[in-house]
């Protein structure tokens, strides 16, 4: 059974990135093995024209990092969307496997070692941090980094 993997991001507020970059990241996740669990998609089931629907969007994405076996999490901007920091501190207090993409080349933090806010981090080993952290498309299958070697490992 493929592990889960809940696609963090705020490509889907945008119909251009939701047509042209959110595929190619989900598509590489699915070839890794991953059952991508993409918020925008998963939500299209809510009508947004019913009083609610936030809270209920808020719900099922909160229920989605629960239940998901990790979260790979796109952390561009300066800084990064708010809805995906609350949806990876979630995962990291869940003690959820958390993989940071950022090709973003803006440096976003006041620490000497990490280039965004050290609390992402929290969520990755000290020791080879930069295994969990992708900063291109192409990085995000290579085998010598932990997410391809985590979707390998028995669940």
């Amino acid at each position: 059974m493929p592990k889960s993997l809940y696609l963090a991001n705020p490509y889907g507020f945008s119909l251009q990135q939701k047509n042209t970059l959110l595929p190619v990241i989900k598509s590489i996740l699915e070839r890794l093995g991953a059952e991508v669990w993409e918020p925008f998609e998963r939500n299209n089931q809510i009508d947004f024209s019913k009083s609610g629907w936030a809270y209920q969007v808020g719900q099922a994405d909160l229920q989605d990092v629960r239940d998901s076996d990790g979260t790979f999490a796109v952390v561009n901007g300066c800084p990064p969307d708010e809805g995906v920091m609350v949806e990876l501190g979630m995962a990291i207090a869940w003690n959820k496997p958390t993989f940071l993409f950022r090709d973003d080349f803006r440096r976003c933090t006041d620490s000497e070692t990490y280039p965004l806010n050290l609390m992402l981090f929290t969520g990755i080993p000290e020791q080879n941090w930069k295994d969990f952290y992708y900063t291109s498309i192409e990085e995000i299958s290579s085998p010598d980094k932990a997410l391809v070697k985590w979707l390998k490992e028995a669940g």
